[in-house]
């Protein structure tokens, strides 16, 4: 069964797709079932550049960042995407990152509690719960 909001990639092509609502179908690509992609459990090094934070910044607004030290953002190695998700499902807001560009997100969700992810090309999904 799939569920809102998981991830699935094709070990094939490398096709990704998010789910936007429950099944019980499986997803195939390529004529071969999707693995679904799991969030990254804590491991050494990787957390410190990986776990999306939120920022209040001098503006007053609040920012999501990747990392407490800054994702490298290269052609090898960079944050596909970040996502904010409010913990009712009900707000979903997601940036598209290329190489060279800042690994961040401005939520506009005026909820106090939201779930942060952000897919790395190299290392894979991470998360995060976040309290304004």
């Amino acid at each position: 069964m799939t569920e809102l909001n998981e991830l699935y990639r094709c070990n094939i092509c490398g096709n990704i797709v998010e789910v936007v609502g429950n099944s019980y179908g499986e997803l195939v690509c390529c004529n071969e079932p999707m693995e679904k992609i799991e969030s990254k459990v804590q491991e050494d090094g990787l957390f410190e550049k990986h776990l999306p934070v939120l920022i209040h910044d001098e503006d007053d607004k609040y920012l999501i960042r990747v990392g407490s030290s800054e994702h490298p953002m290269e052609e090898k190695h960079y944050i596909m995407f970040i996502e904010a998700i409010s913990k009712d499902n009900k707000y979903l807001k997601r940036v598209f990152l290329n190489p060279g560009e800042r690994p961040e997100l401005y939520p506009d969700c005026k909820c106090n509690h939201l779930n942060a992810r952000e897919l790395c090309n190299i290392h894979g999904l991470f998360e995060s719960e976040l309290n304004k």
